[in-house]
């Protein structure tokens, strides 16, 4: 009996890592949860057993038929509260628009908390409290439009003021963002210079999204950051653009 303790919570578990991301590799599972590939074979042909619709793609991986809901999550009371606790210094965070959209998720979980974990999280909601960096730090509302341009592949025009004081009018292909020092860095191949370039969201004055799209890049952010940090050798001072 033991040993049907931690198989059923992976089993749980691998159900909920289903319904979150579109496909799941056997082999990712099997790193995720310290097992082996044959072990993840076993409770795929467990949980397709119990009724549950999984798709199996060759090649590919799993995901779950298109539709197939679980019923509600329950959240534990630690789990709530580090929601809540990342509300905190999401609300902090430098980009208007990232903070009301997670302001509206936080509302949409605490409505399937139980009554005494709502009572609990608005203790804790009010006994936190978190300091910004510098309250100097200069703002930005681009956000979530960038997350967007990024996964539908669509071209962003922006005009952009650098640290140089220059300003700019560019056209460029969302590749990645990064957050760093309090600042949200946008990496983007830039039509304008035929290059990637990483740009400051708080130096962007204005942002629009394209009906336009591109083709998606060949290179990860991993190979990306590779490349760049053999520029970064050569030249390390070269500024943000």
């Amino acid at each position: 009996m033991d040993k049907e303790k931690p198989r059923l919570a992976r089993l749980t578990t691998i159900l909920t890592q289903l319904q979150s991301k579109r496909m799941l590799t056997a082999r990712e599972l099997s790193e995720k949860h310290g097992v082996s590939i044959r072990t993840i074979y076993r409770d795929i042909r467990t949980l397709e057993k119990s009724g549950v619709p999984i798709v199996t793609e060759e090649g590919k991986g799993y995901s779950l038929l298109e539709g197939y809901k679980l019923p509600p999550v329950m959240f534990t009371e630690s789990e709530a509260n580090a929601l809540i606790t990342a509300e905190q210094i999401i609300n902090k965070n430098t980009d208007a628009s990232f903070s009301r959209q997670y302001s509206n998720a936080i509302e949409k979980i605490r409505s399937i908390l139980k009554y005494t974990q709502k009572d609990k999280v608005s203790l804790l909601q009010d006994r936190i409290y978190i300091r910004a960096q510098q309250e100097e730090d200069q703002q930005s509302d681009h956000l979530m439009n960038i997350q967007s341009a990024i996964v539908n592949y669509q071209l962003i025009h922006l005009t952009y003021h650098s640290l140089q004081n220059k300003e700019s009018i560019r056209m460029v292909e969302p590749f990645a963002l990064l957050h760093t020092q309090g600042n949200w860095l946008l990496i983007a191949f830039c039509r304008l210079r035929k290059s990637f370039r990483t740009f400051r969201l708080d130096c962007i004055k204005s942002l629009t999204l394209s009906s336009d799209h591109f083709e998606a890049h060949k290179i990860s952010l991993q190979e990306y950051f590779e490349e760049r940090k053999k520029e970064w050798d050569k030249t390390p001072d070269t500024p943000l653009t």
